[in-house]
């Protein structure tokens, strides 16, 4: 179904400097017609690149220099170019914002049939068909949204309208670039249980890459990793590749760690194991309710206090204003780190741009380190607050990396400095004299957090911080957020990746409708409400076990005391 045949590509502008560097070399492989394929890989090491090559946006968008050959279906996408390949190959992008190319969810799903010169007869069922396509319920079904505007979508809500907007034309080959990376775990299963059911009911080839293993492991039936130029690639069953690839999901590393055979991909898997360890829980008591201080008793202060906020957004001329957020009270202290989750369109991000002025509420206040939000001037809050919102284009305009990071600087009058400390620590430090645009979306994103830390804010916002990171360098930010965190820093973030919540969060905030319908500790959410769950405390229904970390140090303990 999809051959590559020695595969060598340079983007442009390695070219233009005269030091060529592939981003992918020599790759030779033959994916086969029905495969649910997972690409992985370390960021950067050329996933993107090589799902662009099959409906030809490499080398015709972008540019560059390519040599072997690729045959999709009997095509060559090369010479058909994207145009004539979207029949036969339906692409899924990283960002769904640039996906959309008109105001209204259902005008989105026609666009490129009419393109196509579809009849409105076809194109009226396909439309009704793909509302329902990417869940069987409301809300994972989009059909609420036909009529709302895609820029008052939610940014899961919109990657869930980009994969349905591409099974309108009914293509041979679907191609997603980390399609779950914005959505919530239900959701995402959702999506992937239905990618699964058109690659079984309808033959339909499905190729996708993610960061977020856990979620996708137990879908796909073979693993493409891409370790980085220079070095062969690895196809084959999951289980074979993962256990000689470094980026593993939580279970599969607990398994490496442990000499499970054969290593369990999902924890039915690994239940048989894990019930022969030897290893309890502890008899430390966890808290069944929030037991934070106050404002006025709090060690180190308030950072953030909202009271009865209400925010809503006008959905669309024939709609009324749509409520997002409803009553909202929370107070976050200094030295904390907060998780906020929930269901996409939650209010979620919402509730993010309200704490740093970029919203106004409707209702209520948002008070951040004694400042009202709502009228206190925006650069005037960013001199105190670092804000990395779910794009981090919207941070990015400057000519390398390295004037990104000068930029903040000047920006708040903080004195020139060696930033290579903080480079190094998110993975950037031989990039610092790239263009931050030609990066992929995970080195986007980490430039984006660096030019935002490098100005040591008191109030730290990320959003969705994880999007195109790999484990290594989820690990690297886990390890730089709990050095913020020791620095008495207040730390909000709004994700999905559970796992990054085990890792470093204290306290987790669940939003539901709206509302706040949680709030607690860390180990005692996820105990009690398996949708934010992690691998490890799903496998062992403890509050004492959210990560690998935890089973390990239990282990050597139960060893010291035989």
């Amino acid at each position: 179904m999809i051959e590559f045949d020695h595969l060598t590509y340079s983007y442009p502008a390695a070219v233009e400097q005269e030091r060529p560097r592939p981003v992918l070399q020599d790759i030779s492989l033959t994916i086969a017609q029905s495969s649910f394929v997972l690409v992985i890989g370390p960021s950067g090491s050329g996933k993107s690149t090589l799902l662009r090559c099959i409906n030809g946006l490499v080398p015709h968008f972008y540019g560059g220099t390519l040599s072997g050959h690729i045959r999709v279906a009997g095509h060559d996408p090369i010479t058909l170019e994207p145009r004539r390949m979207s029949p036969i190959v339906g692409f899924v992008f990283q960002d769904p914002e640039a996906q959309a190319v008109v105001d209204m969810v259902e005008d989105e799903l026609v666009f490129a049939m009419e393109n196509h010169g579809l009849s409105p007869e076809t194109m009226r069922q396909r439309v009704e068909e793909v509302l329902d396509q990417c869940g069987c319920t409301h809300p994972a079904s989009i059909a609420h949204l036909r009529r709302r505007q895609i820029s008052t979508l939610s940014g899961g809500e919109r990657q869930r309208v980009a994969i349905a907007a591409v099974l309108a034309l009914h293509p041979q080959v679907i191609v997603l670039d980390e399609p779950t990376s914005q959505l919530d775990p239900q959701s995402a299963e959702e999506v992937l249980d239905t990618l699964v059911k058109l690659n079984h009911d309808l033959g339909l080839t499905i190729v996708l890459s993610e960061h977020r293993l856990e979620r996708v492991i137990a879908y796909i039936d073979h693993i493409l990793y891409l370790p980085g130029v220079g070095q062969p690639p690895l196809f084959g069953e999951p289980a074979q590749v993962l256990a000689h690839a470094p980026l593993t999901p939580p279970l599969v590393e607990l398994g490496k760690r442990l000499g499970w055979s054969p290593l369990p991909l999902t924890i039915q898997d690994a239940r048989r194991f894990a019930s022969a360890l030897r290893i309890y829980p502890s008899a430390r008591i966890y808290p069944s309710a929030r037991m934070y201080p106050s404002a006025q008793h709090a060690p180190h202060g308030p950072a953030l206090e909202i009271h009865n906020l209400s925010f809503g957004y006008n959905a669309g001329p024939l709609q009324e204003t749509q409520l997002v957020l409803r009553g909202i009270e929370l107070v976050i202290e200094r030295g904390e780190t907060v998780a906020i989750m929930g269901r996409n369109g939650s209010g979620k991000s919402t509730l993010l741009k309200h704490c740093v002025g970029l919203l106004k509420p409707d209702q209520g206040q948002v008070r951040v380190l004694g400042l009202d939000a709502s009228s206190t001037p925006v650069d005037r809050l960013a001199r105190h607050i670092g804000y990395v919102p779910q794009n981090p284009n919207a941070l990015l305009f400057s000519d390398t990396v390295a004037d990104e990071l000068a930029f903040t600087r000047h920006a708040k009058g903080i004195p020139p400095s060696d930033d290579t400390p903080l480079l190094q620590t998110l993975g950037l430090a031989e990039m610092r004299q790239e263009y931050p645009r030609d990066l992929s979306v995970g080195e986007r994103q980490r430039v984006a957090l660096a030019a935002v830390l490098v100005g040591d804010p008191e109030l730290i916002l990320l959003d969705e911080p994880t999007r195109g990171l790999d484990y290594v360098q989820k690990a690297a930010l886990t390890a730089f957020l709990r050095t913020q965190k020791e620095r008495h820093k207040a730390i909000i973030v709004v994700t999905h990746d559970v796992e990054l919540v085990a890792q470093c969060a204290d306290r987790v905030v669940v939003l539901g409708d709206g509302k706040i319908v949680a709030d607690g500790p860390v180990r005692e959410i996820m105990s009690t409400l398996p949708l934010f769950a992690s691998q490890i405390s799903k496998l062992f229904h403890s509050p004492q076990f959210l990560t690998v970390e935890d089973v390990m140090a239990a282990l050597s303990q139960a060893e010291a005391v035989l």
